[in-house]
């Protein structure tokens, strides 16, 4: 499944822009983009690391997935989910 890098970029930056833990963007049902923040954020380090997991929903993703799809909801889902 060939997925725009663009994708990537607006996941990661809506974690920044609001500080926020992780942020996910559902692409399909079976494809999620995922950007978790490593560590606490540092008022001494301005630094901040982030993972990116590119694949398939986890437990709680799926549980939210089936709720979109319940309510008709198109895929991809429009917002990123934030956490």
């Amino acid at each position: 499944m060939s997925i725009p890098y663009c994708n990537i970029g607006k996941v990661v930056g809506a974690a920044i822009k609001t500080g926020s833990y992780k942020a996910t963007k559902y692409v399909s049902p079976r494809y999620v983009i995922k950007a978790t923040r490593r560590h606490k954020v540092d008022k001494r380090d301005s630094r901040v690391e982030f993972v990116v997991t590119l694949g398939a929903p986890n437990y709680l993703e799926r549980g939210f997935i089936k709720a979109c799809q319940k309510s008709g909801e198109p895929f991809p889902v429009r917002k990123i989910q934030l956490r």
